[in-house]
């Protein structure tokens, strides 16, 4: 008889892990058209955390934080989002907006070393059919841009995002002055779902 139970539990237990995942799966594939804030819990436990209280949207001293629409569907509806199409996260060196989330679905990670730990917002690509460096022109407007040391580097006076360092944080993609930006910005869900 006990045989039998162990069986059915282990039948629940693996249900039950396989409707999380498929869940997990499904968010995760919506999420890829808008980007959280800094350290944002992965999107299922980030859903279940976030109150949308708005408290991190008001934080923001650079206003690049919005609530998504209720368009998108009442899961997501007033959950905060990044506006890095036309603005960049500052990467605030006391992340005003991660302090002020008190149900946790913003988050800074315990640091390992002493070093400060920068979240990965977004993904960022140079178009190199539009950017002005490529093209013959000089250009330079997104030169003095990147907050990150390294993730943006220059070579012979064209731009390259080293993907390793680059943080996704949109500041070079604002300063671009082409009407038609010539740096694109891409959720990590995006990005993962990529070839």
């Amino acid at each position: 008889m006990s045989s039998r139970r162990a069986f059915f539990e282990s039948g629940l237990r693996k249900a039950g892990q396989t409707a999380v995942k498929a869940a997990e799966a499904h968010v995760t594939r919506r999420a890829a058209r808008w980007i959280r804030p800094p350290f944002a819990l992965d999107e299922l436990e980030f859903l279940l955390a976030c109150t949308r209280c708005g408290a991190c949207i008001d934080a923001c001293p650079h206003q690049v934080i919005f609530p998504l629409s209720a368009r998108l569907g009442a899961r997501v509806a007033g959950t905060p989002a990044l506006d890095l199409l036309n603005k960049g996260c500052h990467l605030c060196a006391a992340w005003p907006c991660v302090a002020v989330c008190e149900p946790g679905a913003l988050k800074t990670p315990e640091a390992a070393s002493g070093e400060p730990v920068l979240p990965r917002v977004a993904v960022a690509k140079i178009d190199t059919d539009t950017c002005l460096p490529y093209l013959g022109p000089e250009c330079g407007a997104c030169a003095e841009s990147c907050p990150v040391p390294g993730a943006l580097c220059w070579e012979q006076s064209r731009p390259r995002i080293d993907s390793g360092k680059c943080v996704g944080c949109g500041l070079c993609r604002e300063a671009c002055i082409l009407e038609q930006k010539a740096i694109h910005v891409a959720s990590l869900a995006c990005s993962a779902h990529q070839p």
